[in-house]
């Protein structure tokens, strides 16, 4: 059940979108070690957002998972997907924070339940 939700304040067309989900999915999932299918990656553009008191493109992320993740795993995705956004919205790494929340299972809901 990871799930990154991604914000920026450069706007985000449909093809960009679709190939963030895609890149992120298969990062997220491959560095946390859970499968594709339990990955949830959702892209925010186009919200404003001030960072260093200035407007130029920046983004934030928080990643969210029931176990998974530690320092050296958190590193490797916030290397990671700091790539992706400057591959595909040009936004520059030291313009990109993420939170991680390392989450117990039952404050995590899914089909109607917790897990």
């Amino acid at each position: 059940m990871p799930t990154l939700n991604l914000f920026t304040n450069v706007p985000v067309d449909g093809v960009v979108a679709s190939d963030i989900l895609k890149d992120a999915t298969k990062a997220v999932a491959k560095i946390i070690g859970k499968p594709e299918s339990y990955v949830m990656v959702l892209v925010n553009g186009g919200v404003p957002i001030s960072f260093g008191g200035t407007e130029e493109p920046a983004a934030y992320g928080e990643l969210i998972s029931i176990g998974g993740l530690d320092p050296t795993v958190n590193a490797k995705l916030s290397s990671t997907i700091a790539e992706i956004i400057q591959t595909k919205l040009s936004i520059d790494s030291s313009r990109f924070y993420v939170k991680f929340y390392d989450v117990q299972r039952s404050f995590f809901g899914f089909n109607g339940s917790t897990f």
